[in-house]
Formats: structure tokens, sequence, C-alpha cells
């Protein structure tokens, strides 16, 4: 098992050495520059000897005065090699982290929407964030505390056997023995660590509810029931944390008790090798501050390997994340979608997000280039999951959907996106300026373009009357728009993309009156000569569209214009229609 273990670590390590392999120069001196700091510790150690003879024992008036000067010097420049050494470290494990983090983040906007569906922010946040904090700052700091302990503990063990060969095998027998509860460390806390680093993740995403969600919690006078939820959450971290330290906490005891004994049986067969003759008490002066020396930092390093195993656990999940296939890749075969031309077709489309729970169920139909196909139907009758197939933010479990008579699957997914704008209920504006927000549809686009933009998603006035403009800061997520400002930078976002095929979810479902006739307005500008799936909860915004699709728990039940299916007796259309047209007249 152990074996299989290291094999693992080692496997980590090398999947990590690409990110430290650009900074291997300063890595590199850091760890040598660990060598030397270790080795250092036995100078002070050595020197006792011959000034516990002299001085102590003999009394001679001939002091050996340059030993206090020696233990200075080399004690100042294990001081210097030190700082540089942990500046050295410090610096790569920056630079290492940052590079990581780039990387986790990439793949974390490459993650699949089922991903999203399934996590919360809090794990989002712990996995590809503050995972790579705790592994590289864990490990490189440890490897460099490792490398220095190793080479002082060889050092102090020369300068043991150096002052007597009995006594160190007593010592380092006793090493051994103290060393061994630290192998197990790892297996300990595995469990453990990674519940409480879950934990962990429920606690950050606790923070992001109480800063998204503070109107709600305001509005419902939630407090006391999120500051109780809140407080589990605490206690059950706690309590994982406390098992950690329960199952780790009894080898630094462990280890002082035999540290303490290898002490106690060196003092005593040392006192009787002096009075025989054996050793000097110079010797054993200098033996005693070696071993001292020699075991102080190993009582720590149970502290210092559940730190480490730590790490190591938290690198297993950055390596886990940073090896994990993708739900949705290109195929080597993927060719580009450079001009769509003629139709998108449905084919036989099944699909569901949990097996064996069916939530599209052989949906059929084609949209021509150009034609609006409107969607209707009941709340959760799949929609929406209908057009979030078409940019394969999910794959399709059965059938095909075509453009141009090719399967989806068989175009390079960004220039399948490149083709399709989208406009949904809840746009999310990015922190930054109405400016950056619009260009992220195009990044390349002209002023002139940008204008144009802005005109046809009748921004126009909203915009010019800012003291700012286009630069106006609008916050994190828009917070400081109102609803219906965020739809029409997000049209205009839409517009500026300029795609062939434009998807519309419930765009105008959470606004008022005024609010949706204006956003109407923008959206009909964008339809403009587009291929368009719209989505609405208002039956009286879709009349026009070219055809309208009825779905029904999965089903498509109807199909055709508002009057043809106006016509069908007893028709879920015009059921739904009815009922609608009624409670706005009731209204």
């Amino acid at each position: 098992m152990n074996i299989i273990q290291n094999n693992e670590t080692i496997d980590n390590y090398k999947k990590i050495f690409p990110f430290i392999k650009p900074y291997f120069g300063r890595a590199f001196l850091a760890f040598s520059l660990a060598i030397p700091i270790g080795c250092l510790d036995a100078v002070i150690a050595l020197s006792l000897k011959p000034y516990m003879d002299i001085v102590m024992v003999e009394k001679t008036t001939q002091s050996p005065w340059y030993i206090p000067i020696l233990i200075i010097a080399f004690t100042s420049i294990q001081g210097i090699l030190n700082y540089v050494s942990t500046y050295m470290n410090d610096w790569v494990t920056y630079k290492v982290t940052n590079d990581l983090k780039k990387a986790l983040y990439e793949k974390l906007m490459h993650k699949s929407s089922v991903y999203f569906d399934t996590k919360t922010s809090g794990d989002a946040l712990k996995r590809f964030n503050n995972d790579a904090d705790t592994a590289c700052k864990g490990l490189l700091g440890s490897i460099k505390l490792i490398v220095s302990r190793v080479f002082s503990s060889i050092s102090l063990i020369g300068v043991l056997i150096y002052n007597s060969w009995q006594l160190s095998i007593i010592a380092i027998f006793m090493l051994g023995l103290a060393i061994v509860p630290l192998t197990k460390v790892k297996n300990r806390i595995k469990s453990v660590t990674n519940k409480s680093e879950s934990e962990n993740a429920t606690v950050i995403t606790s923070y992001n509810e109480a800063y998204n969600g503070s109107k709600v919690v305001k509005a419902f006078n939630l407090y006391e029931v999120q500051k109780e939820k809140f407080a589990h959450q605490l206690e059950r971290l706690f309590n994982l944390k406390i098992e950690i330290t329960r199952k780790t906490g009894s080898i630094s005891p462990m280890m002082h008790i035999i540290v303490s004994i290898g002490i106690g049986l060196a003092i005593a067969y040392g006192s009787y090798l002096i009075q025989n003759g054996t050793i000097t008490s110079g010797n054993f002066v200098s033996f005693v501050t070696a071993l001292i020396m020699l075991y102080t930092p190993i009582k720590g390093l149970g502290t210092n390997m559940k730190s480490m195993q730590t790490s190591l656990l938290a690198l297993e999940r950055v390596v886990k994340n940073l090896s994990a296939k993708e739900y949705i890749v290109d195929k080597s075969s993927s060719i580009v979608l450079t001009d769509f031309k003629n139709d998108i077709i449905f084919e036989n489309v099944c699909f569901e997000y949990k097996k064996g729970v069916p939530v599209l169920k052989n949906i059929n139909f084609t949209v021509n280039i150009g034609e609006t196909l409107a969607l209707v139907g009941n709340s959760g009758g799949g929609k929406s999951t209908i057009v979030n197939l078409i940019p394969r933010f999910y794959k399709v479990k059965q059938g095909a959907i075509k453009i141009d008579g090719i399967n989806i699957a068989d175009y390079k997914i960004n220039s399948l996106r490149d083709n399709i704008s989208i406009v949904l209920q809840d746009n999310f504006l990015f922190a930054g300026t109405i400016r950056e927000n619009i260009l992220m549809g195009n990044l390349q686009a002209t002023e002139e373009q940008v204008r144009l933009a802005v005109h046809n998603a009748c921004l126009d006035e909203f915009v010019y009357s800012l003291e700012n403009g286009l630069e106006t800061y609008i916050g994190e997520r828009g917070v400081l728009l109102s609803g219906g400002q965020k739809q029409r930078i997000a049209i205009a976002r839409a517009f500026i993309k300029n795609a062939p095929i434009v998807i519309l979810d419930e765009a105008t479902s959470a606004l008022d009156n005024k609010s949706e006739a204006v956003v109407q307005q923008a959206i009909d500008n964008l339809m403009k000569d587009k291929t368009v799936f719209v989505i609405a909860h208002r039956l009286s915004t879709i009349q026009n569209a070219d055809r309208i699709a009825v779905i029904n728990e999965g089903e498509l039940v109807e199909l055709g214009k508002h009057e043809e299916l106006m016509q069908i007796e007893n028709g879920k259309y015009k059921a739904l229609f009815e009922m609608q047209f009624k409670k706005e007249e009731i209204a």
C-alpha cells in the first residue's frame, strides 16, 4: 500500500514539475543553500569539544579564543544563507502558485455545465484557488525544511560518531524509533482532511450567499436561519479538525518521550564512558549538544509532517483537477463551422440530466435559415434544455442536432459557439464598464460598431445621460443597473457579436411592462435577418414567430404557426394562450 501511495506521490510531483521547470534554477539554489544551512548546525556542537577539554577540564590559561569568533562567524553566515534561501524559495512558491492558478482557472472556465449544476461556488473556489496556495506553499517550504533538516542531521550524526561511536548507536536507534510514527500520518488524516476541505467549501459558499443574497436575507428576515445554518457548518468543521488533531496529536508526545529516553540513555551511558576514560568530558558535552540539536527539530516534525501531508493531499486534488478529462471536447476530426447556410435539424434528440430520468424524448423539428422558432410549454418541460443543447453546453444522449446537415458534435466547439449569440433571463455582466461588457461580444469591434450596437439595443438615451457614458462602472454582476438596463447591455453584446443564430431564453420575463416594451424593441432589432430560437412566457410576444413549438413533459406535442395552433381543438397551445389571455384581462 505504501509503495502504491509513494508512486502516486511521485506521479503527482512529475505532473507538477512543468510548473516548477521555468523557475528550476532559483528553486535549485534555494534547496542547495539549505545544505550548508543544515551542515553549519554541527559547527557549534563540534567546537565545544576542544573548548571544554582545554578551558573547563584542563583549566589552562591558553584559551582557544578563536572558537567564540568562529561560532559567531559561522552562525552569521548561516543566517545570511537562510535569508537568501527563504527569499528564493518564496519567490519560486509565489510564481509556481500563480502559474498553477492560471492553469486551474482556465480549466474551471472550460468545465462543463454539468459541473456548475452540481458544485457550489465555495467548492470551486476551494479546489481551483485555495488548494494551489496550500499545495505550493506547504510543499516547497517543506522541501526546503526537509533538505536543511536532513543535512543538519547528517552533519550532527557525524559529530556524534566522531565523539563516541558507542553512544551514537543508541542515539541513531532512538532516532529511527521516533521517525516511524511519521510514516503513518498521511493514512491517518487523508479521508478526514478531504472531508474537512469539503466542509471548508460549504463555509465559503455561505459567505458567497450572504454577499449575493443579502437582499433576500433582509427581505425575509433570514438572519437567524442563516446564522444557525452557518453555526452548524462551523461546528462540523470544528469536529473534523479536532478529529485530525486526535489522529495526529499523539505523534508529537510519542516522539518527545522517545527522544527523552534517547537523551537519558546517552547521558547515563556517557557518564560511564567518561569514568572509564573511553571519552573525555569535551567529547561528552559535544555529543550531548549535537544530540539535543538533532532531536529538538525531530520532536517538532509531527506538526511539520501534518502540514506537509495536508499540502500533499492538496497537491493530489490540484493534479486531479488539472488531469480531469473534459466532458465536451473537440474530436481530432472536428471541422470549423465557417458560415451557417441552410438549416438546424433536431433528429430524435433525447437528453437526461440524471441517469434514468429523461428530460427530452425524441424531439424532431427543422428550423430553416432566417426562421424564428418560439418554444412554449409547461415550466420544466424542457424548453431551456433544447436551446442549451445547440451550443453544446450539454451532450445529447441520443439522436443528433445538425447544422447544415452536419452533427454539431463534429464541429469545433469554439467555431460552433462563434455562430451563436445568447440572451438570457438573467444575463451575467462582468465587473467593469458598460463598454467593456458590450465588447465581450467582439473584442475587436470598432467604435462605429459599438455605437451601432448601443443604438440597436435602445441604449442611447440611457448611456448618454450618464456622466461617464460608456465608461460608467456598473459593479459586480451589474448591480448598479436596473433589470431592463442589464438586458439591453446583454442585447448590445449579442448585437456586436453579430452571430447568425440567436437564442433568447425568456429575455423579457423578469421586466415590468415599460421596460419590457423597450427591451422587446431591442430584441426585435437583434432578430432581424437571424435564425432565432425564442422562449417566452408571455405568448403575446411570440405570436409573430414563423412557427411555435409546444414542449410538454419533454415531448414536442404541437408545431405550427399561431393561427394554426389556435385551430386545434383542445390543443395545448390554445389552452395556454386562452388561460394567459384571461389572466391578463383580469389583471
